[in-house]
């Protein structure tokens, strides 16, 4: 007999040519895209990925075919399995596989959760209050407001998941809700809080593929970490410091800074250099063959091309590429004339970057400082840091600060989400050990009156 929720018997019957051929056409759904993409097989995609995810992507695959209904006799595979052969299996496992058979695929975020035990979803495609769902495994490393792909069935009046788990970044998230609205055919940016069972039903495919392209993203930026600009431009972080001729003051500088109309400025000491009256199109893909670009836009729409910033004696233009660092020095050279000297360039790569970045315990050796006062300094240092932060401009709520923001329904949702992102990216430090998985950000919350 079959343990309870096992689908060993079910996958058994899914080799009948039949259904086989069926389950191949799923697979395609899924996957051919990608493939096609890349002319590669399936296996190819796990030795990318990782084999942990082979029975994950599989087992996503299998589910959603678990649904569906095709011209052949039988229609649908748990219908048919269990007419012929329903008496060989225990009860639960019946009644979780009919509870797959109706089942949806749908995109939730995670909160409240209780190691070992529960936790709650909301479901971020249909909407509606959170469900508390049973689950002892994947509560022991999800954490505040993660997000994943997953079915959510009930079964003897307890709320489970199924076994096809993806978990999906916030960039991920955006990528699979705008292809989701695409597909629907949605004009404006609406929620898909009213999508029905039906629709979501035949667009598990869309959830997969979603997740493949970011992690396959991620994976051919580590093996090559080459980006190119919103130009095509191969990334070169250029930092120009001018500094200034004896006597010139930065209220001098700021002045001739506000005359140039490609100059927007941001605070007293800070301005974004932009391409004015030119959106930014489809991105040329110059020399990169990965196709990972750098893009920043302001809130018009105009492409961002660089920063300026006043620091002490010196001004810092900071840009992205050799071009732009050519065509800044420029500029600033015909607009400040003798007020700055010649520049000092520090130009740092991708590459350059990453080998740079402490990656072990003999680059990062330990403080002598007792963990309870480091925990303390960290806590001092990071509420100092945020207590500035929501009285700036975030680029992420169109420029306004968090407590401008929250002031409009539209403002507040922006501002939640910044949270979230802020909080769930602190809790998943590189390091374990890292004091900011600890940082409580409830009070930023409780400050912006978002609480709840």
């Amino acid at each position: 007999m079959a343990s309870e929720h096992d689908l060993k018997g079910l996958m058994k019957f899914a080799e009948r040519e039949e259904w086989h051929k069926c389950f191949g056409a799923v697979m395609e759904a899924h996957f051919g895209a990608i493939l096609d993409a890349g002319d590669i097989e399936f296996e190819d995609i796990i030795d990318l990925v990782g084999g942990h995810w082979q029975g994950i992507l599989w087992g996503c695959a299998f589910e959603d075919f678990l649904t569906l209904e095709f011209d052949i006799p039988g229609e649908n595979i748990v219908d048919e399995y269990l007419k012929r052969r329903g008496w060989w299996e225990k009860s639960p496992a019946k009644e979780y596989m009919k509870a797959l058979r109706g089942s949806v695929l749908s995109l939730y975020e995670v909160s409240d959760v209780m190691p070992g035990k529960s936790m709650k979803l909301r479901d971020l495609v249909r909407g509606g209050e959170p469900v508390t769902i049973i689950e002892q495994s994947a509560t022991q490393s999800l954490k505040q407001w993660d997000r994943i792909a997953t079915r959510v069935v009930e079964i003897r009046g307890k709320t489970i998941m199924s076994g096809g788990v993806l978990p999906f970044s916030f960039k991920a998230s955006d990528v699979l809700f705008n292809d989701l609205k695409e597909t629907l055919g949605y004009k404006k940016p609406d929620k898909l809080e009213n999508i029905a069972d039906e629709e979501l039903q035949h667009l598990a495919p869309l959830f997969t593929l979603s997740w493949l392209s970011g992690v396959l993203e991620s994976v051919a930026f580590r093996e090559d970490p080459s980006l190119s600009n919103s130009e095509g431009e191969a990334i070169e972080f250029h930092d120009m410091r001018f500094p200034f001729v004896s006597g010139v003051t930065q209220k001098q500088i700021a002045s001739r800074l506000n005359e140039l109309s490609d100059l927007e400025q941001e605070d007293a000491k800070f301005w974004n250099w932009l391409e004015r009256g030119k959106k930014p199109g489809k991105t040329p893909a110059g020399n990169n063959t990965q196709g990972l670009f750098l893009k920043a836009t302001f809130g018009d729409g105009s492409r961002v091309l660089g920063n300026i910033e006043l620091k002490g004696k010196s001004l810092i233009f900071s840009v992205n590429s050799a071009d732009r660092a050519k065509r800044g020095q420029e500029l600033m050279e015909n607009m400040l004339g003798a007020l700055v000297r010649s520049p000092l360039t520090e130009i740092r790569t991708i590459k350059q970057m990453l080998e740079d970045t402490p990656d072990s315990p003999e680059q990062n050796p330990e403080s002598d400082i007792p963990p309870e006062i480091a925990e303390q300094l960290m806590k001092q240092t990071l509420d100092k840091h945020y207590r500035e932060t929501i009285d700036l401009p975030v680029p992420a709520l169109g420029n306004k600060t968090p407590r401008q923001a929250v002031k409009t329904k539209a403002g507040r949702e922006q501002v939640i989400e910044w949270l979230k992102y802020l909080e769930n990216s602190s809790g998943k430090p590189a390091d374990p050990d890292d004091l900011m998985a600890s940082y409580d950000f409830s009070w930023i919350w409780k400050e912006l009156g978002i609480e709840r």
